[in-house]
Order: C-alpha cells, then sequence, then structure tokens
C-alpha cells in the first residue's frame, strides 16, 4: 500500500468516506450501546482476579454471557487520541488528534454520521474531551449530554451541557449520566434502530468512589507489581528516562509530586469503578425490560490502560501493557456464543467498523480498525499479525518522550524519538510482565531487525511518517511543574499523608 499524503487522508476521512458509509448494507439494524470508561487497566476486573479482593459482578457477566477479549489495545494510551481513534477508525497520525489540546480538524467525521445517514438514533452521554475542554454538541449526534473538560464526580459550578444548554449537575455522576441515558433510552419507540454511547468521567484521577462504596476495600491487601523494584534483575537494562521518571510526577517515589500512598490510591479507584460496573447492571436492566436485551450489542472498553507501580511508573502513555492494554467486553447473543476468551489482538481503532457492520452500514474507506464480528462469530477470518502503537510527547508533561512500538504476538519493539536512550525489546510470551529488555541479547538481534524494520513499514503504509505539530496553548508551561493546573484534580489528603511501609518513599 502506498504512503499517502495528509491531504489524501483527510478526504479519505471526510467527504468520500462519509458517501461510502451513508451507502448502508445488507445486515440488520441492530441496536449498539457502546460504554466506555476512563483510565480502566484490563485486569482490573473481578474474574481476572489480579487484586484478589476486586469485585466487578456485572463486567463479570458480560464476560460469562459474552466475550472477553484478552488482547484489547488502544493505539495511544491517552484519552484524547485514543477516543478520536474509537469514533474515527484511525492512527492518531491520521486524525491528528494526537493529545488532550488539540483541536478537532475541521472536516473530521465521527462514524454516528453514517449511522444517522442510514436511519439510526444516535446519543451520547458523558465525557467527551476532545479539542481541549469544550463540551458543545458535536456533530453525529441527535442527544447530547457532556461537561467541559474532566467534569467532576460531584456537582460542580460547570453543570453539565444538555443538547447545548448549560444545567446544572444534580449528583454523582457516574448515576447521573447513566439516569440520562436510560432516560433517552425509553424515549424510543421499539422499532427505532439507535447507538448509544455512555461516555464515563470514572476512573479517572482524583478518584472519588459512591458514597455507597466509600470504604469498601479499606481494609484489602493491595498486591504490589513485581517490576516496581528501583533495582535488581527486573530493572536491568531499563531505560534511563523510565529510571528518571520515578522521581517525577508520573513516577512511583514522587508521584503526582505528592506523598501518595499507591495502595490507597489503587483501592479508591477500585471503589471508584464500582459505579461503572453498578451503571452496566442498570443498562443491562433497562434492555431487559425492553426485551431487547439479547438482540442488543453491548460493547464496554477502557479509553487507557492505568499503571499502579509497574517499572515504577504510574499513570498512561507509555507503550507498556499496563499503559496501552485495557478492558475490552461484548454480549450480544443473537450474534455469538457467550463465555468466549478471544486471543486475537483487537484495538480501539475496530470499535467503528464493528459497529457499523453489527448495524448494517457500509464501513468507510481508509479505516485502519476491522470489524471483529467475525472473530467472535466463529468465521476465522484473517486477522492482523501486529499493531502500531504511537504517543507524540506532551510540552505540558515532558517525561515521557515520543514512541513507536509494534506489539506482535510474540514480540513487542519499542522505540523512541528524540531522546538518547536504548529502545526495548520483550518476548511476551516467555516474560508477560516485561521484565526483561532483550535489546542487546545476541541471539534476538535479527528479530530486532524485522521489527524495527516492520514499525517504519507500518508507519509508511498509514502515512505517519511525520510527526505531528501543534501550536502551544495555554500560555508558556514551566517544565520544571507540571502539575501547575493539575494538582487540584486530586484529593488534599494525599498532598499531606505521609508515605506507608517501604514501597513508596520520595
Amino acid at each position: 500500500m502506498p504512503s499517502m499524503n495528509r491531504r489524501d487522508l483527510l478526504a479519505s476521512m471526510t467527504s468520500g468516506a462519509l458517501t461510502a458509509g451513508a451507502q448502508g448494507g445488507a445486515g440488520k439494524r441492530r441496536n449498539v450501546i457502546f460504554i466506555l470508561s476512563d483510565d480502566h487497566r484490563y485486569d482490573a476486573m473481578g474474574f481476572l482476579k489480579a487484586q484478589p479482593w476486586l469485585e466487578t459482578p456485572q463486567m463479570d457477566r458480560l464476560a460469562r454471557e459474552g466475550a472477553h477479549f484478552k488482547n484489547a489495545f488502544v493505539t495511544t494510551a491517552l484519552c484524547s487520541p485514543s477516543r478520536a481513534s474509537i469514533l474515527t477508525g484511525v492512527y492518531a497520525h491520521k486524525h491528528r488528534i494526537v493529545d488532550n489540546n488539540t483541536a478537532i480538524p475541521r472536516g473530521t467525521t465521527f462514524f454516528p454520521s453514517y449511522l444517522q445517514k442510514a436511519g439510526y438514533k444516535t446519543s451520547f452521554f458523558g465525557k467527551w474531551h476532545m479539542g481541549a475542554a469544550g463540551d458543545d454538541p458535536q456533530p453525529g449526534f441527535d442527544k447530547w449530554v457532556s461537561f467541559r473538560g474532566q467534569g467532576s464526580y460531584q456537582p460542580g459550578p460547570n453543570g453539565l451541557n444538555v443538547d447545548g444548554k448549560k444545567v446544572p449537575q444534580k449528583g454523582y455522576i457516574t448515576d447521573e449520566l447513566t439516569d440520562y441515558a436510560l432516560g433517552w433510552l425509553r424515549t424510543l419507540p421499539k422499532e427505532q434502530p439507535y447507538f448509544m454511547y455512555l461516555s464515563h468521567k470514572a476512573v479517572h484521577g482524583g478518584f472519588e468512589p459512591a458514597e455507597r462504596h466509600k470504604g469498601r476495600y479499606k481494609d484489602a491487601k493491595f498486591v504490589y507489581p513485581p517490576t516496581m523494584a528501583a533495582s535488581g534483575e527486573m530493572a536491568q537494562h531499563r531505560p534511563m528516562w523510565v529510571q528518571n521518571q520515578r522521581n517525577s510526577w508520573h513516577g512511583v517515589d514522587y508521584p503526582y509530586h505528592t506523598q501518595m500512598d499507591i495502595s490507597e490510591y489503587y483501592k479508591q479507584y477500585a471503589e471508584t469503578l464500582m459505579g461503572v460496573d453498578d451503571s452496566i447492571g442498570r443498562v443491562l436492566d433497562e434492555l431487559k425490560t425492553r426485551g431487547e436485551l439479547d438482540s442488543t450489542l453491548v460493547v464496554y472498553m477502557g479509553d487507557n490502560g492505568f499503571a499502579f507501580g509497574e517499572h515504577g511508573l504510574i499513570d498512561k502513555r507509555t507503550a507498556y501493557e499496563e499503559s496501552m492494554k485495557v478492558p475490552l467486553l461484548a454480549r450480544c447473543p443473537e450474534l455469538f456464543a457467550g463465555g468466549q476468551t478471544v486471543k486475537e489482538v483487537v484495538a480501539g481503532l475496530d470499535i467503528m467498523p464493528t459497529v457499523l457492520d453489527a448495524c448494517g452500514v457500509k464501513a468507510p474507506g481508509g479505516a485502519d480498525g476491522m470489524s471483529w464480528l467475525p472473530v467472535v462469530e466463529g468465521k476465522k477470518p484473517e486477522w492482523r499479525k501486529e499493531l502500531l502503537y504511537e504517543y507524540y510527547w506532551e510540552r505540558n508533561f515532558p517525561q515521557t518522550p515520543t514512541m513507536h512500538a509494534v506489539r506482535g504476538d510474540r514480540y513487542k519493539f519499542i522505540r523512541y524519538q528524540g531522546i538518547w536512550d536504548m529502545d526495548e525489546l520483550y518476548d511476551l510470551q516467555e516474560d508477560p510482565l516485561e521484565t526483561r529488555n532483550l535489546i542487546f541479547s545476541e541471539k534476538h538481534q535479527a528479530v530486532i531487525g524485522e521489527m524495527r524494520a516492520r514499525l517504519f513499514e507500518l508507519l509508511e503504509q498509514t502515512g505517519g511518517m511525520n510527526i505531528p505539530m501543534q501550536p502551544d496553548r495555554g500560555g508558556q508551561q514551566n517544565l520544571r511543574s507540571p502539575e501547575r493546573g493539575k494538582a487540584a484534580e486530586f484529593p488534599e489528603e494525599f498532598k499531606k499523608r505521609p508515605a506507608r511501609g517501604s514501597r513508596v518513599h520520595r
């Protein structure tokens, strides 16, 4: 496939793509509900037992009655780029929303517009987080409920934007967004096909559980990751930028420039996640009441992962598994059997073509994603052998460099741009925790060469050989204090609490 210039790529995403999508397909006009959470790491679900005390009964139900995608990833582990890839089906270097401040490029089309052309009613409820902090209704959605930026767990001064009108937030945000979503469903006649996008603020920091869940895990014992150690065998051949980040905003030695206790932070994360799990249950109950439970495709996903000490880091952005790997669950008994564990590598890029496939709407040309419906239907389609990952340096969070990675079925190769440091190679089959960087292994030099070449081949094929640049926004940043404007997002007690035990220290 020849490389395309930016004008060709944007054209394939906009007017021409919309025409193709509007033509529709021959499939059933199936209803689809897509539920997205924020910063939910792939293994923070009860049935996976990563933390043996964590409970997610509704997510467990989706896995039991549907499909669990054990190798689901995002192609940029950052809110805005990931969400834009979900809605466009293309990599960040194509849609150009490469950080959380970039404005949506003019002419960008999000896939719900294709569904509207096919007669669907569409809706969006929750965190938008593209084009900086705006909450204005976006094209492609008949119903709109959102908030500025990250929003707030409890009622605050900004309130909500409901179909272009400012209204007060009345209660806990996870519950209120679910109320709006179910209220909209109840207005639809049974014969009206619909697509609903429920986009939770949770579980973004600083975590705040619903009142009914506070303290649920206060006595639980957090299992620290083995790769958290600063030295020893698991820290061997760790890039210098990763070692340095331990004592930065996104490191375990000085997390968010506070004395935060990582174990307590995770427990608040888990308690906050319980509200999202409750929301899934309420959606399933409403579908049952409507008689649509088994005919509706319900998809649950996280927008990126989140590290809690792995490699000495917290947060996301990196190409390590804890950052780029996400939970992905799907249920639709009319389409596929339950109890499946899908091993194929799927991505946020695949949501657009999958939803359009389920709705019988022809997917636009130029997408990087593929519909995974044939996979869960047992048709054994030809599938991807590897996935491209990209992250671009942010001026306001300068600790993490630009990086590209290729994640294959067995090996992952990570290449850093703009810093004098070492690249990384991991054998995911023998070393799933990514503890041994094989970049200097003599017997792996051929693999490194092949994956490096494949990385550039994928970038060439998808038009990603130019690093996207955006103008500075919000004035000059103080690079020595990246917490400026962010610290208010974290509870005051984290700034004052002394470190507990020997695991986390200043």
